[in-house]
């Protein structure tokens, strides 16, 4: 019962799209714009650095706080105590499909790695740090967004399956597996809403942060 909450809660909180409301404050529907995406990069390549980074901070900001919130809502409870981290991951999991899958916008939201990116600042100082550092890096070497996203997403698995294995989540045995399940779905989620990248980057026509495409 307790996930579907979670799932129910982050779902909703998912549902505020920092883009579309950025873009229609400005008189623009962004998803009618550049990619047609409601995410951060889009938002940067058609209204500029100031509204890429306050898109981000939104994005991200809707699964920070009320993942944040849970832990020390239940972070004192012991009847939660081996399991905090996996609801903190339900929670995190339902803010990105709110965030993807609007249904008040037929279902066509970001690609969730702002939001995801919020959801690693509430698990692990060291889990940001992996990511944060793969990400900047990899964009700042190649210029390509989606290349440093695609590499979070997969550090956001690797990196949480390694922190839980050694204890520092203090998760019950029983829940460890499904807590692995969890972050391999949030991590085969990003990598398949950037199949179109993907497909760009192998074909060598993929968009680049500034500059001209090769």
């Amino acid at each position: 019962m307790e996930r579907i909450l979670c799932l129910v809660i982050g779902y909703m909180c998912g549902l505020l799209q920092t883009g579309f409301i950025y873009g229609k404050l400005h008189g623009i529907d962004i998803r009618k714009h550049g990619s047609g995406n409601s995410g951060t990069t889009n938002a940067l390549r058609v209204l500029g650095k100031k509204a890429g980074l306050i898109v981000f901070i939104g994005d991200a900001f809707k699964a920070l706080i009320p993942c944040t919130i849970l832990r020390f809502a239940l972070g004192g409870n012991p009847d939660y105590a081996g399991q905090l981290y996996l609801l903190m991951l339900y929670l995190g999991f339902g803010v990105i499909l709110g965030h993807n899958f609007p249904f008040y916008m037929q279902f066509k939201g970001g690609k969730g790695i702002a939001a995801t990116a919020g959801v690693i600042g509430s698990l692990d100082w060291r889990l940001t740090l992996i990511c944060a550092v793969l990400f900047l890096g990899t964009v700042i070497l190649t210029r390509y967004v989606s290349l440093g996203s695609i590499f979070v997403a997969i550090a956001f698995f690797a990196v949480n399956v390694f922190l839980s294995w050694k204890g520092y989540y203090g998760l019950d045995a029983a829940y460890m597996k499904e807590f692995w399940v969890l972050c391999a779905l949030v991590a085969v989620m990003a990598i398949w809403r950037h199949r179109a990248n993907i497909g760009r980057l192998l074909a060598g026509n993929e968009n680049k942060l500034w500059g001209k495409k090769e």
